[in-house]
């Protein structure tokens, strides 16, 4: 099992995006974790911005959301769990240009 990425309100994005890509880039997959509406939204934002970083590399992320529990200063709690995985490049990922009318 992996290390998951663990994901504050107060994480700056651009970090965990290349903390995600690193991930991608060296074991083709990443694990996220983040407790609460605000750290979730970090972490999304984070998946986003990773997105344009390894589209330079030739392909693209899919997630997979779900629940699990974690011990945190000794008690249950519930976060969010996101299994980041690769995908082939599709033709509308960012930074890649678009299709001319003559290759359709």
């Amino acid at each position: 099992m992996s290390v998951a990425i663990k994901v504050s309100a107060q994480s700056r994005t651009s970090a965990v995006a290349g903390a995600i890509a690193g991930m991608m880039r060296e074991r083709g997959c990443a694990e996220i974790q983040a407790i609460g509406a605000s750290a979730v939204n970090q972490a999304i934002k984070a998946v986003t911005i990773a997105r344009s970083y390894v589209a330079e590399d030739g392909f693209d992320l899919a997630v997979v959301p779900g629940f699990k529990q974690v011990e945190v200063e000794g008690e249950e709690r519930t976060v969010l769990h996101l299994k980041v995985f690769k995908l082939p490049l599709a033709h509308d990922a960012p930074n890649r240009a678009a299709p001319s009318v003559q290759d359709a």
